[in-house]
């Protein structure tokens, strides 16, 4: 497959592009906590202890941007932010379902117990 350019990055085949998207440490287990629906930015936090209030935000602005997930802002008091996945996002479930699957085979293979 020839080289292709997106947003001034060269790509050499899809498999780079799809993880530049959804790769790295903490897009995908963001999406994956969105597959149930509706969750607010304190749920997702909470949810994913590790991560900083800087990621989260910039990673969300990410798959935001990439048409993953969609930010709904209330205007209350205090402010309201909801997040969801769109259908793009949605298509991206099965996938992380299949490494999932995959990682824990890995895992029992290596003696990793899951928790």
């Amino acid at each position: 497959m020839p080289n292709f350019e997106f947003r001034r990055h060269t790509y050499h085949n899809p498999v780079e592009f799809a993880l530049d998207l959804v790769g790295g440490k903490w897009k995908m287990p963001i999406l994956w906590r969105l597959r149930e629906g509706t969750r607010r930015y304190g749920e997702l936090r909470a949810d994913i202890p590790d991560i900083t209030t800087k990621m989260l935000t910039q990673q969300l602005r990410e798959l935001e941007r990439d048409g993953f997930i969609t930010r709904t802002v209330y205007p209350v008091v205090p402010p309201k932010v909801e997040y969801n996945l769109t259908n793009r996002g949605r298509r991206t479930i099965p996938i992380i379902e299949s490494l999932r699957s995959w990682g824990l085979e890995l895992m029992k293979e290596v003696g990793v117990e899951e928790k």
